[in-house]
């Protein structure tokens, strides 16, 4: 069992930044390929980013070359520097962690990008 818990969500101007952070229970971490995905109102969950165990990254177009995706497996963590907000990046941010089989989400952080 994997518990995720993110944090860093909040309120920006559009252009502005933020980070978010992830922090995930259990001891095989490392071994997991860790994500961010977001869900606006009246749509679908949609990909973000995924950092792979061997440290490959992946992006959705809309974000590419504003968000960089990291990890840090001594700390358990995972994060999401998001650069040149927009509006429309405005979502629930959520922390996926997938592997064995399996996947697990957290319970998401609220990102609101103001024109």
């Amino acid at each position: 069992q994997v518990q995720l818990v993110e944090s860093g969500g909040g309120l920006v101007q559009a252009g502005g930044s933020l980070s978010l952070s992830c922090v995930a229970s259990g001891s095989i971490f490392s071994l997991y390929t860790m994500g961010w995905y977001r869900q606006a109102p009246g749509k679908q969950r949609e990909l973000v980013a995924t950092i792979a165990s061997d440290y490959t990254t992946n992006y959705a177009d809309s974000v590419k070359g504003r968000f960089g995706i990291t990890r840090d497996n001594a700390k358990n963590t995972v994060y999401l520097q998001m650069d040149s907000l927009k509006p429309e990046d405005t979502a629930v941010y959520y922390c996926a962690a997938n592997g064995f089989g399996r996947g697990y989400w957290g319970q998401g952080t609220q990102v609101t990008v103001s024109s």
